[in-house]
């Protein structure tokens, strides 16, 4: 099968930090889904992976966790899914990726594909989705359809989780979402989104939320750039508020969260699939309601360039975008 691989850990504008590739088709396990690729989407993490884990000597390594597919064949001890099913998935982490024909995935973190949307528009969702989802039911706690009163900053918010984030906090809570951008293009694309106020985060955060009357926060979402603000988020933050973040945090001080026993959250999407918890079957549901949400208009796909055919010259482009921090919503890829 075609596949796009690496074989060792190089800056992306070398031509070989991703090469075409023939692959082995792989063989179902006893849960997986056989699934043929149709539609991919790049994430940061894809970006970090290639430029800091060097394959096995002799050994390739594909990427890719957002993928749009029809299923193939299942394995034996497959119930929810069958063969001509298209479903939509991120995968995990501790497998190959998606950047390939034919791909593996275990059935309890896919779901049935948003009908209204394309298979582009709908491999832009699933890795961002469930980070986003996670983050503020599971991590932060929010009500389904609480919230009333009080605000949620989201700092990135033009990003692929921003921009989910703000739609699922606008559609399933009732809490004011103040979104950060810097570029006229990301305030309006936020929005749009349905944030109810946007702040320049090239600016100091908290004097910004005073300029626009919106006084401290309730929660914050950190989604990039964590250690540059910091001690704004701090400043930001009401007393026994709560900061979630998905990005790196090297070398900050916790301690500075004491004084206002604010909680802090790690958000690592992977982590159900990594360690098969008994829970992991949650993030097919969540995807699976999800697409109800699309296909009833609600949410709308966060896709915002297409590369075109999935093959080592356009991943490479997409990687590129990605690492120059100016990617506004996903960026996605289909076909081979």
């Amino acid at each position: 099968m075609k596949a796009v691989a690496y074989l060792q850990a190089l800056s992306i504008s070398n031509p070989d930090a991703l090469q075409d590739m023939e692959l082995p088709v792989p063989v179902p396990g006893t849960r997986d889904l056989l699934v043929r690729v149709k539609a991919i989407s790049v994430n940061p993490v894809d970006t970090k992976v290639r430029a800091n884990t060097a394959p096995a000597p002799g050994q390739s390594k594909v990427l890719g966790w957002d993928a749009v597919g029809v299923v193939e064949a299942v394995g034996t001890a497959v119930t929810q899914f069958k063969p001509g099913d298209r479903v939509y998935y991120a995968g995990s982490i501790t497998r190959p990726g998606a950047n390939s024909e034919l791909h593996l995935v275990d059935e309890r973190i896919a779901a049935q594909a948003p009908a209204s949307l394309t298979d582009a528009q709908a491999a832009a969702l699933p890795l961002t989705t469930i980070t986003a989802y996670e983050l503020l039911f599971d991590r932060l706690h929010v009500p389904k359809s609480g919230g009333a009163g009080q605000t949620l900053l989201v700092i990135g918010g033009a990003g692929g989780v921003g921009s989910i984030l703000i739609q699922l906090a606008q559609q399933l809570t009732q809490l004011r979402v103040i979104a950060t951008a810097s570029r006229p293009e990301t305030r309006q694309w936020c929005l749009d989104l349905g944030a109810h106020a946007v702040i320049d985060h090239s600016k100091p955060l908290a004097a910004e939320l005073k300029a626009g009357d919106f006084g401290p926060v309730d929660w914050v979402a950190s989604l990039t750039q964590t250690p540059r603000h910091y001690a704004q988020i701090i400043e930001s933050l009401k007393p026994q508020g709560a900061l979630a973040v998905i990005d790196d945090m090297q070398g900050l001080d916790l301690m500075q969260l004491k004084g206002k026993s604010i909680a802090l959250h790690w958000e690592m999407m992977f982590t159900r699939a990594m360690f098969e918890t008994p829970d992991m079957g949650e993030q097919g549901k969540l995807l699976a309601e999800v697409a109800a949400l699309v296909d009833a208009g609600r949410i709308r796909t966060t896709v915002n360039a297409n590369y075109g055919v999935i093959n080592a010259a356009n991943l490479r482009k997409a990687h590129a975008l990605i690492e120059s921090g100016k990617a506004q919503g996903k960026v996605v890829l289909e076909g081979f």
